[in-house]
């Protein structure tokens, strides 16, 4: 056989049938749902009396549509809580597991697989949801699907699917103090744009990629879908392994000695070829932060924001125009000391409690700058459970942040958890798209502590000045 890459292996493993010309029927090992984009496959199963093909390989949780307040009748959504009431009557139908606003083991879809051991290297996951990408930092074909393809999951457990191409993005070199993940992110989609993944399967690699934490890969992974691509892997290693062992839903005893074994043949062949490679140095990386209306219109920190007068950019020029329009920020100048309004800490991005942890740990014994407003949303009831433990959510509340229940939050500026119109928002969340936030709302996406040192100034501060 010839040498193939991670994706390869992962996507041969799965093809049921292929005719030439035709997209592949795969096999989908994993199906995590949630409360916005089910509904109507569940109605499709109804009027077409099917069952849920696969119910034990059928997971469900409340997170888009979840208050991060204690409900009252004013705080109340009733569409949002419509929504919740739906899932719990769905699954209970169909026999689905559901992880629902009781439990301790609700959240965000993306953070709970993982955290529970349901993601695991090799797999297929898919999700009516884009951010599904997050899940191939363990090696696993994680995508996101539409509605119509929900519904086919869950009726056959198979889905048809062409084939995307092969990018590597080697990524060696140590990033700095006061760079992360989200920096490295931030920084690929800029230099190769919002489509510059389009059609293809990005697969990390280098010495920056194996120093990351779990929880750094997923954020990489998580933002890949904002290049265009179809999905983004990291091959497992050691560092995968002791992430997955002993979670609820992990292989146990000598079941877990032979998925390791496995698991371990999960990497790109020394001479796999692939259709498009890009070289980053993280050594050069600095903390990056949006200006515009879309992921890819970011900079490092200390940069201009792009002139469309002198546009040597892949943002078209026009589109260049109407962002600046937009976020009323002017061209030529840094963002450093630009005005917030509020900063988000959450989401699947960078809801995690190491995202937490940083976070806290340059708040502690520092205050936010006054008429500023911080929320901090953590991405599962057990990231909540286990950052109280730690003490962090004292370290926010002392420091004048608000400390939610877990959910998607002000990532999409669902249940009251929005930015008025003409504010701005430093955001650890993942898109940064007109009214994202909340109608009028503008939004500069960046890293935790990027988030952080900006909320005591006040401004969009780099956090290296503190370092």
């Amino acid at each position: 056989m010839s040498p193939r890459a991670l994706f390869d292996k992962v996507w041969d493993a799965h093809v049921i049938a292929q005719e030439e010309g035709s997209p592949a029927i795969l096999y989908i090992d994993l199906h995590l749902i949630h409360d916005v984009t089910s509904p109507q496959a569940f109605a499709g199963l109804r009027e077409s009396g099917s069952k849920v093909r696969r119910p034990d390989k059928t997971v469900a949780t409340m997170d888009h549509s979840t208050p991060t307040l204690p409900v009252t009748f004013e705080l109340r959504d009733e569409m949002a809580w419509a929504q919740l009431d739906q899932l719990k009557a769905n699954c209970e139908e169909f026999g689905v597991r559901l992880y629902a606003m009781d439990s301790d083991k609700r959240g965000i879809v993306h953070v709970i697989g993982p955290e529970l051991g349901l993601t695991q290297p090799g797999l297929t996951v898919v999700c009516g949801d884009s951010h599904t990408s997050t899940h191939g930092a363990f090696g696993a074909l994680a995508f996101g699907i539409g509605t119509s393809e929900v519904e086919h999951v869950l009726a056959t457990q198979c889905l048809l699917q062409r084939k995307p191409k092969n990018f590597r993005v080697h990524v060696d070199g140590f990033m700095q103090p006061g760079v992360s993940s989200k920096d490295l992110i931030l920084a690929l989609i800029a230099k190769i744009g919002v489509n510059g993944g389009t059609g293809y399967a990005l697969e990390y690699t280098g010495a920056a990629i194996r120093a990351m934490d779990m929880e750094q890969r997923m954020t990489v992974c998580n933002m890949s879908i904002e290049a265009g691509a179809r999905t983004g892997m990291i091959a497992p290693d050691d560092t995968t392994f002791e992430y997955l062992s002993g979670r609820e839903f992990a292989p146990k005893d000598d079941a877990w000695d032979a998925a390791v074994q496995k698991w371990r043949e999960l990497v790109s062949d020394p001479e796999a070829e692939y259709d498009r490679s890009i070289d980053f140095d993280a050594a050069n990386l600095e903390p990056m932060i949006t200006f515009g209306t879309n992921p890819g219109m970011a900079i490092p920190i200390t940069a201009p924001v792009p002139d469309p007068k002198e546009n040597h950019s892949l943002i078209p020029t026009a589109a260049l125009e109407k962002a600046l329009a937009y976020m009323d920020v002017a061209p030529g100048k840094p963002l450093l000391g630009h005005k917030l309004d509020v900063v988000f800490l959450g989401s699947c991005a960078n809801g995690r409690l190491s995202d937490l942890r940083q976070a806290a740990q340059f708040l502690k014994g520092r205050k936010i700058a006054d008429n500023l407003r911080m929320l901090v949303v953590p991405g599962s009831q057990a990231v909540k459970h286990q950052a109280e433990a730690e003490g962090l959510d004292r370290i926010f509340i002392e420091a004048g942040a608000e400390w939610r229940q877990a959910g998607c939050s002000m990532c999409l500026a669902m249940n009251g958890d929005e930015v008025a119109a003409g504010e701005y928002v430093i955001s650890t969340s993942n898109r940064n798209y007109e009214g994202r936030q909340g109608v009028g709302a503008r939004s500069f996406l960046a890293s935790p502590l990027t988030a952080a040192a900006s909320a005591v100034e006040g401004v969009i501060t780099d956090v290296r000045a503190y370092l």
